[in-house]
């Protein structure tokens, strides 16, 4: 039997690929006869470098950057080895340099923080060669429409007396730009493609928007929503003006604090599912091609797990292939049945043995994936598949 195993992380207890090694422990249990292939998954969010330069042979590449808040920090990229005639790809994770858990919580406040970080990780994979880029904007501590990013990659934005910002932009400073000067952009970058990993449609103003659905978790007050619209209002204007692009009604556009709209501004970018990125370079439909079995899994499965998270892109892909599929979660939230809608998904089991704090479960994550992943392919032995 061969048997592909393709978990997301489990969040704050095994990483990706640690669960595909927890998974593969529990199958040889229950069998000796069983041929496993291990692809670590991710969704555009943590976790995506890291699987993919395991699931490709990349390497890790680090940097030392502006972090959200201005303090230097050393943060890491992936280099995968596949190369285009351009030049090889770069994997980056926003949140390595703008993430939210990179801000103590009491001082977290998205007037005050910064993708800058994110354009130097840009600019120190284009020294390394890269040309094609791959980059996750789940996660951020931001809301400042990616204008931190396009001043590090060289965009000048200036003051309604036409004096330069030359701190890095914030969602506050969003509000002053009266005028920016994007024919400093490097021309390196006309010969790059950027290839976005995002799962979120929102736009980038109104109700549905960047400020007001995803400013409070990033420390924002009423009032400083308030604030925070009105200056994106601003500064989309302006880029719209400089670039002669639309973005501001673009699905996505709003995701990351706005980062999405910086993307498709500034740079060569395409939205995409992060689900469909990660298993088109780790050749997922290739590699589950000729397997008996698909087992996944990932920390939470519930209601939304059905809309473009990991699980439903691996259970598309299945569907075709006609793959028998076993997901496996940390905990099962509201709504988890609707993954066993997903025509692929046989069977959807909690790792967990019966009732447990959650501390323990997250130290314990390995030998319960384990356990159940061995009680899983005992089952499927048994029933003949």
């Amino acid at each position: 039997m061969k048997i592909v195993v393709a978990p997301d992380s489990f969040k704050g207890s095994q990483t990706a690929t640690q669960a595909c090694s927890a998974i593969a422990a529990g199958l040889r249990r229950a069998s000796d006869k069983v041929e496993i292939v291990s692809i670590p998954m991710a969704d555009g969010g943590e976790g995506t470098v890291e699987a993919l330069i395991e699931s490709t042979g990349g390497k890790l590449q680090n940097a030392i950057v502006c972090g959200p808040s201005g303090e230097k920090i050393t943060a890491d990229y992936g280099i995968l080895p596949e190369t285009t005639a351009a030049g090889p790809t770069a994997v980056i994770e926003m949140a390595a340099a703008a993430g939210l858990p990179l801000v103590p919580s009491e001082k977290r406040n998205p007037l005050k923080t910064t993708t800058y970080g994110v354009g130097q990780l840009i600019i120190d994979a284009c020294e390394q060669g890269c040309r094609d880029f791959i980059i996750g904007i789940g996660g951020s501590a931001t809301n400042d429409c990616g204008t931190g990013m396009a001043q590090a990659l060289g965009a000048r934005f200036f003051d309604r007396q036409g004096g330069e910002i030359t701190t890095p932009m914030t969602g506050e400073l969003m509000g002053k730009v009266g005028s920016l000067d994007i024919s400093t952009l490097p021309s390196e970058l006309a010969q790059c493609s950027f290839t976005v990993a995002c799962d979120v449609k929102n736009l980038l103003l109104g109700p549905q928007g960047a400020s007001f659905v995803y400013a409070r978790q990033k420390g924002a007050n009423d009032e400083i929503i308030e604030i925070l619209e009105a200056n994106m209002m601003n500064i989309i204007g302006l880029v719209e003006g400089a670039t002669g692009k639309q973005i501001r009604n673009i699905p996505g556009s709003g995701a990351a604090g706005g980062l999405g709209a910086g993307l498709l501004a500034f740079l060569k970018a395409g939205l995409e599912p992060g689900i469909d990125i990660v298993m088109r370079y780790s050749r997922f439909a290739e590699r589950i091609s000729s397997a008996d079995l698909i087992i996944t899994g990932e920390g939470q499965i519930d209601g939304t797990t059905v809309s473009g998270k990991t699980i439903a892109g691996i259970a598309s892909v299945a569907e075709r292939y006609s793959k028998p599929v076993i997901a496996l979660a940390g905990s099962l939230g509201d709504g988890y049945q609707k993954v066993l809608e997903l025509p692929a998904v046989t069977a959807v089991l909690s790792i967990c043995p019966g009732p447990i704090a959650l501390d323990e479960a997250m130290r314990r994550g390995g030998e319960l994936l384990t356990d159940t992943a061995e009680q899983a392919l005992r089952l499927v032995l048994h029933s003949g598949l």
